[in-house]
Formats: structure tokens, C-alpha cells, sequence
């Protein structure tokens, strides 16, 4: 019996797949490497997350892999036309990064209304300077995504006593629709950013959707780093239009030394770090175990990407 072929585009430290020994051949592959050996393949396993690779190498005629899955949650690094409109199916590490974000947006909510990084500035410069800091309680927050994500984000900031609204691609009971999404912001004291990046998402905060916030109102972005206006943002800190931001994901990663968003007042920078928690690898590819036993039983398989929406549609 020929036993699948697991292609792997790599990424260090590589999954661990002892489980599949004897059910699956596992070839590896790098981004030079991917294109000729996708048509072999049964199974794409795309470990590299940040790679464009299998975006890349998809396009063309010939055999490809009837399975691909992602140790992300985003896809757009993967997605192609050619890709979108095939019969393979797509599927995501939904449910792994969840809680550690939620926790992450929860220690910046926290950091920003207490001003813990000038604390820490002025620690460093040994300097004794008593402020008032912000009550967290009380305050709005706008989480813009109704995912699992944006979901968990909610309900760990509730139990901080901020209320808190979700705004989704469609209104639903319990999450507001894109129409009201200018409405809340307005309102809200935190605006959260953890969509999907798709057409409708792309850009969503510009200058005008800064101008629409409170001057004491925060930004927080742990979706995609397209979906954020990084110019803008700049500006709006450095005229103060809000009071300040942090960013964990951005457009170009990493970001360049000579990045000017290092030097943005008041804004914090972390390294696309928000969901990735001590064995978070290991949880990625135990799930991702987990639904090759499910693919080989035959039975249906789990987080399913909408190919078209670019997510797993909520249910």
C-alpha cells in the first residue's frame, strides 16, 4: 500500500511528525524548492508561516496537493486565484493562538492605562516621578473581528470590567456589522484590531478612522499588518489626535532598523509575538496531527477555510 506524501515547507525547529512515521512519506522542502516538488505531493503542511512560497509556487498546470494546512491563522500568505478556485482544501491553526492573544491585548490594555513603559524609561534613568495612572474599569472597547480570536478578546476584557463591543462582517446577536464599526469607535476608549486581512479589511484603518477616535483613546493591532494605515497611525500619534498604540504586527516583517515606527511617540512595538506562548509549536503540530487522522479516516476535517472569504467562517 502507497502510504501519502507529506510535503513540509520548512521552518525551524521543524514539527514534530513521529506519529505519522509509516502512514505518511514526509518530504521537506524550502521556497527554492517547493515548486517541484508541490505536484508530488498529497499533503502540503505550510510551516513556514511568513513564507510566500506556496502562494509562489501554486500557479500552473499539473497534480497538486488535495489537503494544504497552515500552522497559522491568517491564510493570505498562502492564497492565490489558482488556489481559491481548486478543489483542495484549506485549513488553519484556528484555535491555538486564542487565549495568548487575548492575554497579550490584556497586559497592553493594562501597560498603556497604567504607563508602565514610562515607568520602566524612567526606572532606567533612576528618576522618582509620581503620576496618576488610568482606571481600567469602566472603559470601552471596540474589538474589531468577531472571530475566536476577537471573541476571547472580549470576554478576557469583560472580566476586567471594560465593555465591551464586537464588530464582525455581519451583524449578528452579539456582534454589530461594519455600519456601526465608525459609531464605536468613537466611543471606545480601546480599539482592537483583530480581523482577517480580505479585499473589505485592507487599509480599514486610515487617517480618517484615527480621526473618528477619541483623543485618549488607544489603538492596538494583533490581526494582519495590512490592515493598518502605518503612516497614518504615525501621524495621528505625533499630532496627538489619540493617546497611543501598539502594534504587534506590521506590514514588512521584521521591522527594519531604520524603520521609522521605532521613533513614534507613543506607540509600542513588539515583534509579531502576541500568540506565541512557551510548546506553542508543539500545539501546532499536535493539531496538526490530529487532523491528518482525521483526513486518513476519511472523515471531514476541521478548520476549514472559506477559500473565497479567506477565513474559517464562524458558526
Amino acid at each position: 500500500m502507497t502510504v501519502p506524501t507529506l510535503l513540509v515547507l520548512d521552518a525551524h525547529p521543524l514539527p514534530r511528525l513521529g506519529r505519522l512515521t509509516g502512514r505518511a512519506r514526509i518530504v521537506h522542502a524550502d521556497a527554492a524548492t517547493l515548486a517541484e516538488r508541490l505536484p508530488e505531493a498529497d499533503v502540503l503542511l505550510v510551516w513556514d508561516f511568513t513564507s510566500t512560497a506556496a502562494r509562489e509556487a501554486w500557479p500552473g498546470e499539473g497534480p497538486r496537493p488535495r489537503w494544504v494546512h497552515t500552522a497559522s491563522t491568517g491564510v493570505d500568505h498562502l492564497m492565490c486565484p489558482e488556489l481559491a478556485a481548486s478543489d483542495t482544501v484549506v485549513t488553519n491553526a484556528r484555535g491555538i493562538f486564542d487565549q495568548p492573544i487575548a492575554e497579550y491585548v490584556a497586559a497592553l490594555v493594562l501597560a498603556m492605562a497604567k504607563d508602565l513603559p514610562r515607568t520602566l524609561e524612567l526606572q532606567g534613568s533612576r528618576e522618582w516621578r509620581h503620576r496618576e495612572s488610568q482606571r481600567v474599569a469602566g472603559t470601552r472597547a471596540c474589538v474589531v473581528g468577531s472571530g475566536p480570536i476577537g471573541r476571547t478578546i472580549a470576554r478576557t476584557l469583560k472580566a476586567l470590567d471594560v465593555t465591551t463591543a464586537l464588530v464582525g462582517r455581519v451583524p449578528r446577536t452579539g456582534v454589530h456589522g461594519p455600519d456601526d464599526l465608525d459609531r464605536l469607535m468613537a466611543r471606545a476608549d480601546w480599539v482592537i484590531a483583530a480581523a482577517p486581512l480580505t479585499e473589505q479589511t485592507y487599509g480599514m484603518f486610515d487617517a480618517r478612522r484615527f480621526g473618528v477616535m477619541q483623543p485618549s483613546a488607544r489603538f492596538i493591532n494583533v490581526g494582519r499588518g495590512q490592515l493598518v494605515d502605518e503612516g497614518a497611525l504615525a501621524q495621528a500619534l505625533t499630532r496627538r489626535w489619540i493617546a497611543g498604540a501598539a502594534l504587534d504586527v506590521f506590514r514588512d516583517e521584521p521591522l527594519t532598523p531604520d524603520s521609522p515606527l521605532w521613533q513614534v511617540p507613543g506607540l509600542i512595538v513588539s515583534p509579531h509575538m502576541s500568540g506565541d506562548t512557551v510548546g506553542w509549536r508543539d500545539e501546532l503540530g499536535a493539531q496538526f496531527v490530529e487532523l491528518y487522522d482525521r483526513w486518513e479516516a476519511g472523515k471531514p476535517l476541521l478548520n476549514v477555510v472559506d477559500k473565497q472569504r479567506g477565513y474559517v467562517p464562524g458558526h
